[in-house]
């Protein structure tokens, strides 16, 4: 009988709330402990005593905890957006290298039903090479009601929109469109001044929304509208435009696949009972656990790669 996989969350945050209980329940793992990034101590025990260690600490506290953790020889999920700029991205990757140990990125949404589904009629030609996609996410989540202070609005702590949201949909792109050549941004602060806990006012140096331009590799041109402070929420929607059709999706609960002779196709999904991560977790949960046994893998996962990649065109996107 092959002994559980030994796995340590580091975060209180969404690795306590999501991460921690998904694994728990994933067949052949163990989580023996879920500790706070600002506990050195508590870190360097739970290391020594793990087999995978996750990392969903904020992403200014990613490159030393995933350092310690490889040094270890300990296989490695780290929290998107993999550290605060690519120069953290890149040095995580080659330390990786050098131990010779699993480091995956948290992009768990490349297992989300409706974005396999999207991703696989795009690879498969259903409406022809892709020419454009307009991403669309209006969303009052910050706003209503209002969020305090904290690192999320904190340029210098890896905070921002780019990073919290874009970087799940910037990765989905560059996993089904190809390499990204060319991306730029206009980044918004709508909201400019927040409390913290205790009422303190704080001014935010973060974006909250931006508008982005990409060129892909492969031709396709993207356009990125989006905001975390909007006053209410608008049901997201993708358009993917093809040389020989379209596929709309809207609100993650259906895709719409139409030809230029009119017919049309159309795929339901059922919405969420549950946090909308815990789907996508559960699988990338299991995918997590073979890699960290096998060291190697999936080639579908998300990788130190990825992570990089993504990291570079979030530098792009904030002009750096």
């Amino acid at each position: 009988m092959t002994a559980p996989l030994k796995v340590v969350v580091v975060g209180r945050g969404f690795g306590a709330r999501v991460v921690a209980p998904v694994f728990a329940a994933t067949e052949g793992c163990e989580v023996i402990d879920v500790v706070s990034p600002r506990d050195d101590a508590a870190v360097a025990d739970a290391i020594a005593r793990a087999d995978l260690v996750a990392v969903h600490a904020p992403p200014f506290a990613h490159r030393h905890i995933v350092e310690r953790a490889l040094d270890a020889g300990r296989a490695v999920l780290c929290d998107k957006p993999f550290g605060t700029s690519e120069d953290d991205a890149l040095a995580m990757a080659d330390r990786a290298t050098a131990a010779g140990v699993p480091l995956l990125v948290n992009f768990e949404f490349r297992w989300h039903p409706v974005r396999t589904v999207l991703r696989g009629l795009i690879r498969d030609g259903a409406v022809g090479p892709v020419e454009h996609v307009q991403w669309t996410a209006y969303n009052s989540g910050s706003r209503v009601p209002l969020r305090p202070y904290g690192w999320l609005f904190d340029a210098a702590q890896g905070g921002g929109w780019i990073g919290a949201w874009g970087s799940h949909v910037l990765d989905f792109l560059r996993w089904t469109l190809g390499d990204v050549v060319a991306a730029s941004a206009l980044l918004r602060t709508t909201v400019t001044e927040r409390p913290d806990a205790d009422g303190r006012m704080h001014a935010c140096t973060a974006e909250d929304g931006f508008t982005a331009t990409l060129d892909h590799a492969g031709g396709a041109s993207v356009t990125i509208d989006t905001t975390f402070v909007a006053p209410v929420t608008v049901p997201q929607r993708v358009t993917v435009i093809g040389a020989d059709g379209a596929l709309e999706v809207v609100a993650d609960r259906r895709i719409t696949r139409r030809d230029a002779d009119g017919t049309h196709e159309v795929f339901t999904f059922d919405p969420p009972a549950e946090d909308p991560h815990l789907v996508p977790m559960r699988r990338w949960a299991e995918v997590v656990r073979d890699a960290a046994r096998t060291g190697a893998p999936d080639p579908e996962a998300a990788v130190a790669a990825d992570g990089v990649a993504c990291a570079r065109i979030m530098d792009a996107l904030r002009d750096r």
